[in-house]
């Protein structure tokens, strides 16, 4: 994966992620790597900030650890777009929802709008509301006109993975110590969902 903060010609996808402990940014690592393994394309890492009950600023402008905030510009520059967070009662996490929520600019401008996305999700159980929850990650992208892409039947781990991994996108089970090792399925099947979306994102952005 490109360092984060270096200028690239590149065209890019937007890898977009919240984690509260870890497993969802190790999830969004190795999606990255899937894309940047596609010549021509890199992802670019972005996160965003925990959300407050009551209303004033609870992070700083660059957080300690991991990728940078995102900004409306890594939406508008980006030519695809990996989203992801932690399962949250079958739905998304209120930080990704709050970030999501927000982007009416980009909506009016269809800044989106033909670009594909995929998703993924952690959650601490097996059966926590994995796919609830990327589908209601796909719900706001197809606001946006995207064009969903997920993890097809032909990747074997898809059938044969006792842990993580969906048609609807790349998960982790992280169990109740909340671990962030990725079992060798998982590894795979966020990479192949990776390589697919940069794959497809080169191909329509194409000239025709």
């Amino acid at each position: 994966m490109r360092d984060l903060f270096r200028p690239t010609t590149m065209q890019e996808i937007l890898v977009l992620y919240y984690s509260h402990r870890g497993s969802v940014r190790a999830l969004s690592e190795v999606i990255a790597r899937g894309i940047d393994s596609v010549p021509g394309i890199s992802a670019r890492v972005r996160t965003v900030p925990k959300v407050s009950t009551v209303c004033e600023a609870t992070e700083s402008d660059i957080p300690e650890k991991g990728a940078p905030y995102v900004e409306m510009r890594d939406l508008e520059e980006c030519i695809g777009l990996a989203l992801g967070s932690p399962t949250r009662f079958g739905n998304m996490a209120a930080p990704m929802k709050y970030f999501l929520d927000g982007t009416a600019g980009p909506w009016l401008a269809g800044a989106l709008s033909g670009k594909p996305a995929c998703v993924f999700t952690s959650s601490a159980s097996q059966h926590g509301g994995q796919e609830s929850t990327l589908l209601s990650m796909q719900v706001p992208l197809l606001h946006h006109g995207m064009l969903i892409i997920g993890i097809p039947f032909s990747e074997p781990d898809l059938t044969r993975t006792r842990s993580g991994g969906s048609p609807y996108g790349a998960t982790h089970w992280a169990g109740k110590d909340d671990s962030t090792q990725l079992t060798d399925e998982e590894k795979r099947l966020a990479t192949a969902l990776g390589r697919r979306l940069a794959e497809t994102a080169l191909k329509l952005a194409a000239p025709l």
